[in-house]
């Protein structure tokens, strides 16, 4: 009966509610380890000027199409991060072979012909630039991989034109082969779609710089006079021919030379030289475009895969 009344004297337990204490307690060492990951990868990438955060890297619009030639949009994936930049390789094989292709049509040092160096037209250019489209391809840049895939097929279409052992003008030996009226005004028709086609990139490419933009807009321009020298040969008259064919060629030599501009502008962003050298950015003159919709989209495949 003791024992009972003693039971039955005691009060309840009482509920225990947990300290407050001991939450903040428990929260603050990982807000703070938190907030040194984040300032960490601030350090880290500052050096490219990219920001890091817990979701994600961010790139300034501008960074992103000074390097890329794109506009920035969002993508699913993480492929600018993994892989390197193609975008330089694929403008190294455009010059290399621009450049000898402009020297020679100007008749530099009394050159004539492209038999010698027929590889500027399936090797050195085509090759960088179907590898820098593929890559482009897979980090999700369009335009630059759009015109990557241009200027390889060009090479190689116009290359094989310098082909002797194809004997692509034996339909033409009994009008003359390759100076015959009906071979040229073929090569001229195909110089001025080709003129037309780079136009349309032109357009294009006045949302990225005036750099970019000047070299499409040179190449068309050049394309459209070469096709002229050939309507020269086409008619009989040799002296204006070769005369078109100079002028080609210093346009040419033009495009080569700002294409070595934007190459050594992007080879040193990557390679972290502090240089800031103008490229005439036009994206401003353009309305912002906003790109939520998109950024939610990406992320919702990217989480759905």
């Amino acid at each position: 009966m003791r024992c009972a009344l003693i039971l039955q004297a005691t009060p309840p337990p009482l509920k225990q509610e947990p300290p407050a204490a001991v939450v903040v307690d428990a929260a603050a060492p990982m807000m703070a380890t938190t907030e040194s990951i984040t300032n960490h990868h601030l350090v880290h990438d500052e050096e490219k000027g990219l920001h890091r955060t817990q979701t994600g890297v961010t790139m300034s619009p501008e960074l992103f199409e000074k390097l890329y030639l794109t506009p920035k949009v969002p993508h699913v994936g993480d492929y600018n991060k993994r892989f390197a930049n193609p975008t330089a390789l694929g403008f190294v094989g455009f010059v290399i072979s621009t450049f000898t292709f402009a020297v020679i049509l100007m008749g530099w040092g009394g050159a004539q012909g492209f038999s010698p160096v027929v590889g500027i037209f399936f090797f050195v250019g085509p090759v960088l630039l179907i590898f820098a489209m593929v890559f482009e391809w897979i980090m999700g840049n369009f335009f630059p991989m759009m015109v990557m895939g241009l200027f390889a097929v060009f090479w190689l279409s116009f290359g094989v034109l310098q082909l002797p052992t194809l004997q692509l003008t034996a339909p033409y030996d009994p009008t003359g082969g390759a100076l015959s009226p009906e071979y040229n005004a073929v090569v001229a028709l195909y110089l001025i779609v080709w003129g037309f086609a780079l136009f349309t990139f032109f357009v294009f490419t006045c949302k990225i710089n005036a750099v970019f933009a000047a070299i499409f807009l040179l190449v068309s321009v050049a394309c459209w006079v070469l096709s002229g020298a050939y309507w020269k040969v086409h008619s009989g008259d040799f002296e204006a021919a070769g005369h078109l064919q100079k002028a080609g060629g210093a346009l040419l030599f033009v495009v080569a030379a700002l294409g070595w501009y934007m190459c050594f502008i992007i080879m040193a962003g990557e390679m972290r030289m502090p240089l800031n050298l103008p490229v005439g950015d036009l994206s401003h003159f353009w309305p912002k475009t906003e790109d939520v919709e998109l950024a939610t989209t990406a992320e919702h495949r990217e989480h759905k895969d």
